[in-house]
C-alpha cells in the first residue's frame, strides 16, 4: 500500500500545488517540495527489506477478468529508480524556485511537474505492465506540457508536439506488445512474466512482440532514427531538461529494456536490434554533439550519445554488461543533471547559451565554473570521476564481446570512436565557453547566481567526485541490489576498483582521451565539413516532410468525402459496414442459414411487427413532412417497448418509453428553428443510389440475423440469472448487470454521457438564432403568457412525477426500474416545467447550473468504485446486506450509491442538453413591438418556419423575446 501511496502523492497533490501559487509564487515550490519529500519518506521505510534481497509486491484487484490490478513492485531496480526520480525532482524543484522568472506562471509550473513525477513513479514502481503503460502515456502527455510549458514560443510548441507525436506512436506500438507479452507469458503481472524467459523466447510470437516493445523502448530512450526529437525539446525551460535527461522521461525506455531483460535478451534478434540500435545512438549523437552552439543543444545530443551506450549495453546481453548498463544509468543521471542546471544558471546570468558569444566566463563565474568543468569531465570519462569507472566497463564489455562473436572489431572501434568525440565535445564545452577570449554581445553582464541556486549542483558534483573515489563505499551497496533486480538473479562478479591494471579497456580510455583533445583542436576543418552535410542529415526537416505529406494526404481524404452532405458521410459508412460484412459470406465459405430452425411466431408478434414494418416504411415515405414523420417515429419507438414487453424485459420498456420522450422534446426543440418540409431531391440518379444503399444495408442486417438465428449458441444469460442474487444481491438482472456485472460498462456510458452534455452546452452556449416571426398560413406570431390551465396542471403533476422516479429508482434493484429510468423521469418532469410555465419561471425554482449535477453524479459512481479496491476488491464490487427491523424487513446494497450516481447524471445531463436548447427558443427573433418579456418555450407548432432556411446567429447580448401564440394578423 505504501507503493500506491507514493504515487499518489504527486499526482493527487499537482492540483494543490497549483493552488499553493495563489498564495505566492514561492509556495508553490514549497508545495512541491514537500510533496516530493513525503513520497520520499513513504518508500523509505520499505528499503531496508529491499537491501535484505526481498522483493516488495502489492496488489489491489481492479478488473482481474481483464489481467488488470493496481500492483506494485519494489526491488533493487526499482528502487534505484524512485531515488533517481525523487532526490533528483527534489535538486530540481529547489533549482527552479530561483530559475523561473516573476513572469513564470510557478503553480502551473510545479503542477506539471508533479503530474511528470507521479507518471514516473508510476512507471517503475508498476507490477502489472498494463498499468505501466498507462504511466508510460501519462507521461508523454505531461512531459508534452513541460516542454510547451513557455506557450508564447513557437519553437516550444513544435517541440512539444514533435515529442508526443514520437513517444506516442510508440507508445501505441508498446500496447500491442504488452498484450502478446501478456498472451505468451499468461499474465500481466511482472513477477509471473519474468519467469517466463525460456518459454517466451521460444514462442513463434516472440519476434513481432520484441519489435513493438522496443519501438516503444526507442521512441522514448531517443535511439535512432527516433533520436531527432530530443534536441527539439530543448525549447523546455532548463529544469525541465536536467529532470527529463538525467532520471525520468528519456530513462524510461532504457528502465524497460533492463526491466524485460531477462525474458527478451540472449537471442539473435535482440542482439541485432539493440545492438544495433544502440551503437549507431552512440556514434551519432556523440558526433553531432559536437558541433552544436547551443549548450542545451550540446547536451541533448550528448544524452542521445550516452542512452546508446547504455541500450548497447543492454543489447550485448551479458550479465557483466548489464552491471555496467545500471552503473552508467547511475553515473549518468548525476553528471547530466549538474550540466544541465550549470547550462541553465549561465543561460540565466548571462541571457544566452550560443557558445560563440559566452567566452570566458572563468572571470566571471569561476565557482559556477569550477562546478560545471567537473561534471563535464565526469561525462568526458576523466580518471577518478564517475563517469571514468562505468565507461571503463563499457569498453572492457566491448573488448570481451568482439572476441567472441562475428561483430570482430567493429564494436571495439565504435566504442572508441564514440569516447574520442564525448572527450572532444566535453573539452569544447569547458574552453569555450569558460575560456577561449572575451564574452561578445552578452545581453546581461555574467555573474554568480543566487547561494541556493548553486545547492543541487553542488550535491550532484559532489556525488561525481565521490562515487569516482570511493565507489565501493557509495555506490556499492545500491548498484549491486539494482543489479540483482535487473538480472532476478545474484549479481555476477564484478569490480569497482578505481585501479584494474594495464589492460585493454585502460588503452582505449587513453586512446580516447588523447584522440578527443586532437579532435577538438583540429576541430574547424570538421565544423566546415559537418556544415556542408547538415542538410543531407537534418532528421527534424525530414519529420516535417513527412508529416506535411500525411496531412497533405488526409486533407485529400477529407476533401474527398465530406463535401458538406450528412448524406454522403452516411452513405460511406453504411457502404463500408456492407463491404466488412460481405467479406464474411462472398465467397460463401460458410452457408448462411444454420441447423437451428425458425419456430412460427404467434399472431400478435406478427401483428405487431406489420405494425411496425409499416410505420418505418411510412416515416421513409413521408420524411419531407418533418412534424408528421417525427410522430410516425414515435409510434416506431411505442411499438418497440411493447416488444421488449412481448419479450419480458419491462426495464427496457420503460427506459424506451422515457427515452422515446426525451428525444421527441430534442427533435421538435431542434426543428422550431427548420422549415416545415425538407427540400424534395429532384435528382433520381441520386435517389435510386440511396434506394440501394438503404436496400443493402437492410437485406444485410436481416442476412446477419437470420445467420445468428439460425446457429446453436450458448446465451450468457444463464449465467446472469444464476448468479443475480447470490453474487450481486437483486432479483432484477438487467439492474444487477448494469450496476454490478457490467458496471465498469455504466460507469464508461455516463462518463460518455456528461462529456457529450458539456460539448453541447459548449456549443450551444452564447449561441442565439433567429427564430419564425410568421406561420404557415402567413399569420404572425403573437407574443402571450403560457396557457395558465396547462401550467397549473403540470405544477400539480410535478411531486406526483418526482414520486413516480423516486419509487423507480428505490425499486430497482430487485424490480423493474433503477436509476437510469428514473432520471429519465425525473428529466422529463422537469422539463415539462420548463415547457409549461418557461424558462425564467422554472429558473427562479430551480438552480440553471447543472454542471455540479453531472460532476457530483460521476464523482459518486466512481468512489463506489474505489470504496471496494480500498476494502481489497475489485473495482465496483458490490456489497449487500438485510436488514431486519420489528416493523420492516428490507435489503441494503451498496450498489444503489452507484445508482445514485447513474441518477445524477442522467438528469443532469438530459436538463443541461434540453434546457439550452430551450433557452434558443427564448432568444429567438420576435417582432419590435413585442419588446422584451419572459424567456420561455415556443407554444406554437414546431416546424412552422415559412421563412429562411439557414439560422443566423445573433448578438448574445439581446434581451429574450417572450412566447409566441397564433393570432391573425392584422
Amino acid at each position: 500500500m505504501n507503493l500506491l501511496v507514493a504515487v499518489l502523492i504527486p499526482l493527487l497533490g499537482a492540483p494543490l500545488v497549483a493552488w499553493a501559487a495563489h498564495f505566492g509564487r514561492y509556495h508553490a515550490a514549497w508545495a512541491a517540495g514537500l510533496l516530493t519529500a513525503l513520497a520520499l519518506a513513504v518508500v523509505v521505510p520499505s528499503m531496508p527489506a529491499v537491501f535484505a534481497g526481498e522483493t516488495l509486491v502489492t496488489s489491489i484487484p481492479w478488473l482481474p477478468a481483464l489481467g488488470l490490478s493496481l500492483a506494485f513492485r519494489l526491488d533493487g531496480f526499482a528502487m534505484l529508480f524512485a531515488i533517481l526520480i525523487l532526490v533528483i525532482g527534489l535538486l530540481v524543484i529547489l533549482y527552479a524556485r530561483y530559475y523561473l522568472s516573476d513572469s513564470d506562471s510557478t503553480g502551473r509550473f510545479f503542477a506539471y511537474l508533479m503530474l511528470f513525477m507521479g507518471s514516473m513513479l508510476g512507471i517503475v514502481l508498476a507490477e502489472n505492465i498494463l498499468l505501466l503503460l498507462m504511466f508510460w502515456e501519462m507521461t508523454s502527455l505531461s512531459s508534452f506540457l513541460l516542454i510547451s510549458y513557455w506557450q508564447h514560443r513557437s519553437d516550444a510548441r513544435n517541440g512539444a508536439r514533435m515529442a508526443l507525436a514520437v513517444t506516442g506512436l510508440g507508445g501505441l506500438a508498446m500496447l500491442g506488445g504488452f498484450l502478446l507479452l501478456g498472451h505468451m507469458a499468461g499474465s500481466y503481472a511482472l513477477s509471473d512474466i519474468l519467469t517466463q524467459g525460456d518459454a517466451i523466447r521460444a514462442h513463434q510470437l516472440y519476434t513481432p512482440t520484441l519489435v513493438l516493445i522496443l519501438l516503444g523502448v526507442f521512441t522514448k530512450s531517443a535511439q535512432f532514427p527516433f533520436h531527432f526529437w530530443l534536441p527539439q525539446a530543448m525549447a523546455a525551460p532548463t529544469p525541465v531538461s536536467a529532470y527529463l535527461h538525467s532520471a525520468t522521461m528519456v530513462k524510461a525506455g532504457v528502465f524497460l529494456l533492463a526491466r524485460l531483460f531477462p525474458v527478451l535478451s540472449g537471442t539473435d534478434a535482440w542482439s541485432v536490434l539493440v545492438m544495433g540500435a544502440g551503437l549507431i545512438t552512440l556514434v551519432i549523437g556523440a558526433y553531432f554533439a559536437l558541433f552544436k552552439h547551443d549548450l542545451k543543444g550540446l547536451l541533448a545530443y550528448s544524452t542521445i550519445s550516452h542512452l546508446g551506450l547504455i541500450t548497447l549495453l543492454f543489447g550485448i546481453g551479458t550479465p557483466l554488461a548489464a552491471v555496467a548498463g545500471v552503473f552508467h544509468i547511475i553515473n549518468h543521471a548525476t553528471f547530466k543533471a549538474s550540466l544541465f542546471m550549470a547550462a541553465g544558471i549561465i543561460d540565466h546570468e548571462c541571457g544566452t547559451r550560443d557558445m560563440r558569444l559566452i567566452n570566458g566566463l572563468w572571470r566571471y563565474m569561476p565557482y559556477t565554473a569550477t562546478l560545471a568543468m567537473v561534471a563535464a569531465a565526469s561525462m568526458a570519462g576523466v580518471p577518478l570521476f564517475n563517469g571514468f569507472l562505468s565507461k571503463e566497463m563499457f569498453f572492457h564489455e566491448a573488448v570481451n564481446f568482439a572476441k567472441y562473436t562475428t561483430w570482430d572489431w567493429t564494436l571495439t572501434v565504435a566504442a572508441v570512436a564514440a569516447g574520442v568525440f564525448a572527450v572532444a565535445y566535453s573539452l569544447r564545452f569547458i574552453h569555450d565557453v569558460f575560456f577561449n577570449g572575451e564574452p561578445v554581445n552578452l545581453p546581461r553582464e555574467p555573474h554568480e547566481p543566487p547561494r541556493w541556486m548553486k545547492v543541487p549542483v553542488e550535491v550532484l558534483v559532489a556525488l561525481c567526485l565521490l562515487v569516482g573515489i570511493l565507489p565501493a563505499y557509495t555506490v556499492g551497496p545500491l548498484l549491486k541490489v539494482a543489479v540483482a533486480g535487473v538480472l532476478q538473479a545474484e549479481p555476477p562478479y564484478y569490480s569497482l576498483a578505481i585501479w584494474h591494471g594495464v589492460n585493454a579497456a585502460l588503452v582505449m580510455s587513453i586512446v580516447a582521451l588523447v584522440g578527443g583533445v586532437l579532435v577538438y583542436l583540429g576541430r574547424r576543418p570538421l565544423f566546415k565539413l559537418a556544415q556542408r552535410w547538415h542538410g543531407v542529415l537534418d532528421a527534424p526537416a525530414l519529420y516535417q516532410w513527412l508529416l506535411r505529406g500525411i496531412l497533405a494526404l488526409a486533407r485529400a481524404v477529407t476533401r474527398l468525402l465530406d463535401v458538406g452532405s450528412l448524406q454522403r458521410l452516411l452513405a460511406v459508412l453504411i457502404v463500408t459496414a456492407l463491404a466488412a460484412g460481405a467479406m464474411g459470406i462472398i465467397p460463401p465459405h460458410v452457408p448462411i442459414t444454420g441447423s437451428v430452425p425458425i419456430s412460427m411466431p404467434d399472431a400478435a408478434s406478427v401483428l405487431v411487427a406489420a405494425a411496425l414494418v409499416a410505420v418505418a416504411l411510412a416515416a421513409a415515405l413521408i420524411h419531407q413532412r418533418r412534424l408528421t414523420a417525427l410522430i410516425v417515429l414515435g409510434a416506431v419507438g411505442l411499438l418497440v417497448s411493447l416488444i421488449f414487453v412481448k419479450f419480458s424485459a419491462p426495464d427496457l420498456a420503460l427506459t424506451q418509453l422515457s427515452v422515446e420522450i426525451v428525444t421527441i422534446v430534442l427533435l421538435l426543440l431542434a426543428m422550431y428553428f427548420l422549415p416545415r418540409r425538407t427540400p424534395v431531391e429532384t435528382d433520381t440518379g441520386r435517389r435510386l443510389r440511396h434506394f440501394l444503399i438503404a436496400l443493402g444495408a437492410g437485406s444485410g442486417a436481416g442476412i446477419l440475423s437470420w445467420a445468428m438465428l439460425t446457429r446453436p449458441h450458448d446465451p450468457i444469460s444463464g449465467y446472469f440469472l444464476d448468479n443475480s442474487v447470490s453474487g450481486g444481491g437483486g432479483t432484477n438482472v438487467v439492474n444487477v448487470i448494469l450496476v454490478d456485472f457490467r458496471g465498469f460498462d455504466t460507469l464508461g456510458e455516463i462518463t460518455v454521457l456528461a462529456l457529450a452534455a458539456l460539448g453541447i452546452y459548449a456549443l450551444l452556449k452564447d449561441l442565439r438564432l433567429d427564430g419564425p416571426t410568421h406561420d404557415i398560413a402567413g399569420r404572425l406570431w403573437n407574443w402571450d403568457i403560457h396557457p395558465p390551465i396547462m401550467a397549473a396542471l403540470v405544477r400539480l403533476l410535478l411531486p406526483l412525477a418526482l414520486l413516480v422516479a423516486v419509487f423507480i429508482f428505490l425499486r430497482g434493484h430487485n424490480l423493474p426500474g433503477g436509476g437510469f429510468i428514473a432520471g429519465l423521469v425525473t428529466a422529463v418532469a422537469l422539463i415539462m416545467q420548463y415547457l409549461a410555465n418557461g424558462v425564467v419561471w422554472t429558473h427562479e425554482r430551480m438552480p440553471r447550473n447543472l454542471h455540479p449535477v453531472i460532476g457530483i453524479g460521476l464523482l459518486i459512481a466512481v468512489a463506489t468504485g474505489a470504496v471496494s479496491m480500498l476494502l481489497g476488491h475489485p473495482f465496483l464490487t458490490s456489497a449487500y446486506t438485510h436488514v431486519h427491523w420489528p416493523f420492516a424487513d428490507f435489503e441494503l446494497a451498496s450498489a444503489i450509491a452507484f445508482d445514485l450516481g447513474v441518477y445524477l447524471v442522467v438528469v443532469g445531463a438530459t436538463l443541461l442538453i434540453l434546457v439550452h436548447m430551450g433557452l434558443l427558443h427564448g432568444a429567438s427573433h420576435a417582432p419590435a413591438a413585442a419588446g422584451a418579456g419572459a424567456v420561455s418555450g415556443p407554444a406554437g407548432s414546431p416546424g412552422s418556419h415559412s421563412g429562411a432556411d439557414a439560422a443566423t446567429v445573433r448578438d448574445p447580448a439581446r434581451a429574450p423575446a417572450p412566447e409566441p401564440t397564433l393570432e391573425p394578423a392584422d
